[in-house]
């Protein structure tokens, strides 16, 4: 079932697509609540589940940590994760070859690397 726009939805949508990283969702209320004053945090986890189930964001799961969501149909990339502000970003490309780090007979399908350390704004 495909849901009608809402001003709510707009705005959690706009919220992902500006945010140019993956949001949990006190991040994306937060951003959300810029735009749509009052907005509720029960209405930002519905609207994330629909936009998950709808194939508009994907998880992104760190591990230990709760999920995140990014908009969909971004160009393999992996995360970096700010040990000072919880914050995550999407690094793009990826260091490739990794089949050559398996031992001899082993397979790859995927994978999945992130990075921590301190972005920028903490690094300081």
């Amino acid at each position: 079932m495909i849901e009608r726009n809402t001003r709510q939805r707009d705005a959690i949508r706009l919220a992902f697509q500006t945010a140019g990283r993956p949001l949990n969702a006190q991040e994306a209320h937060d951003l959300a609540a810029r735009t749509v004053t009052g907005i509720g945090i029960a209405t930002i986890y519905r609207n994330i589940k629909t936009f998950v189930d709808e194939g508009e964001l994907a998880v992104v799961e760190l591990p230990g940590e709760p999920p995140r969501y990014e908009v969909t149909g971004l160009a393999h990339h992996h995360h970096f994760r700010c040990s000072a502000c919880d914050k995550v970003f999407d690094i793009p490309g990826c260091p490739g070859k990794l089949q050559s780090l398996l031992p001899a007979g082993y397979q790859l399908d995927s994978h999945e690397v992130y990075f921590r350390g301190r972005c920028p704004s903490c690094a300081d």
